[in-house]
C-alpha cells in the first residue's frame, strides 16, 4: 500500500490514518534546539543526584545504583474524600486516589539507558518489576503504571535518568481498553492477541526492528508516531513481576539496543514517552493479558523537527506521515 489508508488498531479498538506522502512536504514550521553542552556526571543542582536535598528537605542517600522514592510533587494521593458527582449522568466525579513513586536508574546525571551498561540496566529492570509487585500488593491499588518522559520536548524537566511509577485505586482508560480488547479476542480464539501479532510480525518481518531470544522490537501496524515501537515477548507473560531471569537480561539488552538506535538515528539523545502494560493489580491470572512497552518519540525528520498530534489528530483520528514499514527499516538498518 503505498497511498493513503487506514489501519485498524485491535489493541485500542481504533484506526489511524496513514499518509505517507505528506513526509515530503516543504518544511516551514518550528524547528526544535538540540542540546549541544555536554551534561555533567554529577550536578549539585539536581534534587535527583546522590547526596542532594530535595524540595522537601530530604537528602537523597549516596546511591550507587537505581533509587525509588515517593514523589515530592505527587499527583495521587492514598487519602481522598470519598464525595462524588452525579448529576444526571452528565456531570460526573469519583475518588482519584493513588500513590506516585520516582525511580532514578543511575546516580550518574550524564547517562541514558543507551548509555548504560547493560547489567545496570538489568538493574533498571529489577527496580521496575518490585516496584509493579509492591505498589501492586496494596490493598486499595488496581493498577500500576510504568513511564518515562525523555527529553525537555517531552516535558521532562529533569535530565537526570528517571522514571515514574504511579499506583491508581482504578484501572485507567488505555489499561481498561486494553483488557477488554485483549479479553474478546481470547473468548473469540482461544489466543492471546498479542502473542498472534507477534508471530505476524515474525512471519512477514517488515516491521521488526530488532529481537533476541525472549524479547521483540517492532514498530506496531498500527503505530501512530513516526518512530513508534513496541516491545514484546516471546512468552506470554502477564506483567513486568512475572519475568524470569534470563527474560530479564534479554529485557536489558533488548533496551540498550533500542535506545542506542534511536539515539543513532538523528544523531541526538533522542526524546521519547515510554511506558509499560501489564494486567491489572487485582490478584487475578487474567489470561488474556501479555506484557508490552511501547516508546512514543515525536521526532519526524530530524533532530529538530518534531511531529505534533494536532488539527486532524485532535479533531478527527491519529495520522502518520511515513509508513511503519519505512520506519522499521530505518531503526533496523542503523
Amino acid at each position: 500500500m503505498i497511498g493513503p489508508h487506514r489501519r485498524y488498531n485491535p489493541l485500542l479498538d481504533e484506526w489511524v490514518l496513514c499518509s505517507p506522502q505528506r513526509l515530503s512536504r516543504p518544511w516551514e514550521g518550528r524547528v526544535e534546539a538540540t542540546r549541544e553542552s555536554p551534561l555533567p556526571a554529577y550536578d549539585p543542582d539536581c534534587y535527583l543526584c546522590p547526596r542532594n536535598l530535595r524540595a522537601t528537605g530530604e537528602r537523597n542517600p549516596d546511591y550507587t545504583t537505581t533509587h525509588a522514592f515517593d514523589n515530592d510533587f505527587p499527583a495521587l494521593l492514598p487519602e481522598v474524600s470519598a464525595e462524588t458527582l452525579d448529576e444526571d449522568g452528565l456531570l460526573l466525579t469519583r475518588p482519584g486516589r493513588g500513590l506516585c513513586r520516582v525511580l532514578c536508574f543511575s546516580p550518574r546525571h550524564d547517562l541514558t539507558l543507551g548509555e548504560m551498561e547493560v547489567s545496570a540496566i538489568r538493574s533498571v529492570v529489577d527496580a521496575w518489576a518490585e516496584e509493579v509487585a509492591r505498589l501492586g500488593g496494596r490493598d486499595f491499588i488496581e493498577y500500576v503504571q510504568v513511564f518515562e518522559n525523555k527529553g525537555s520536548m517531552m516535558g521532562c524537566s529533569n535530565p537526570h535518568p528517571h522514571c515514574q511509577v504511579w499506583a491508581t485505586g482504578y484501572v485507567p482508560q488505555i489499561p481498561a481498553r486494553k483488557t477488554a480488547t485483549q479479553r474478546r479476542y481470547l473468548q473469540a480464539h482461544s489466543h492471546d492477541l498479542l502473542g498472534d501479532y507477534l508471530e505476524t510480525e515474525l512471519s512477514q518481518g517488515k516491521r521488526l526492528v530488532w529481537g533476541n531470544d525472549h524479547w521483540m522490537v517492532v514498530v506496531p501496524f498500527w503505530a501512530v508516531w513516526p518512530f513508534e515501537t513496541m516491545l514484546l515477548p516471546t512468552r506470554r507473560v502477564p506483567d513486568l513481576p512475572s519475568l524470569l531471569g534470563p527474560e530479564r537480561d534479554a529485557l536489558a539488552e533488548a533496551l540498550k539496543e533500542l535506545n542506542r538506535r534511536y539515539d543513532a538515528l538523528f544523531g541526538t539523545a533522542f526524546p521519547y514517552s515510554m511506558g509499560w502494560h501489564g494486567r491489572p493489580s487485582d490478584g487475578g491470572e487474567h489470561p488474556h493479558w501479555r506484557l508490552h512497552g511501547v516508546y512514543f518519540p515525536p521526532l519526524l525528520r530530524s533532530a529538530t523537527v518534531r511531529k505534533f498530534l494536532v488539527g486532524y489528530e485532535m479533531t478527527a483520528e491519529a495520522q502518520r506521515d511515513l509508513t511503519p514499514e519505512e520506519a522499521a527499516k530505518r531503526l533496523r538498518d542503523l
